[in-house]
């Protein structure tokens, strides 16, 4: 069954790789809001007050990675559920916040998928 008013921001520097992920989770019913690193996901979190998850790549251009992004979030948003992604980093244990998920690539769509509904519905 679909959030449809759930909102989920992608922070992803490959520009295709964002695209696939952003079109899977419009497909599925989510509210996607795109940014190609750090500094636009802090601008788009301050603009939209209804982001609920974030996905994030660890490895991308600007003053933070996904790791210190995901602790601003928690900081600055703390209902804000946070996945981390990566295909060169592993978070060492205690990198992500308490209830952070990293999610290895190459990651599935419907990986993705489930692991939002479930932190939703958490």
């Amino acid at each position: 069954m679909p959030h449809l008013l759930a909102s989920v921001l992608v922070v992803e520097d490959e520009a295709l790789l964002l695209m696939a992920i952003a079109d899977e989770l419009r497909d599925e019913g989510f509210v996607v809001h795109e940014a190609s690193n750090a500094d636009k996901a802090i601008k788009l979190l301050e603009a939209h007050d209804t982001i609920s998850v974030i996905f994030t790549d660890v490895d991308m251009p600007g003053s933070m990675d996904g790791i210190k992004l995901s602790a601003a979030v928690r900081r600055r948003w703390p209902p804000v559920k946070i996945i981390v992604t990566s295909g060169k980093t592993i978070p060492q244990l205690g990198a992500l916040p308490p209830d952070g998920v990293f999610m290895p690539k190459p990651y599935m769509s419907s990986h993705v998928v489930k692991t939002i509904r479930a932190l939703l519905n958490a």
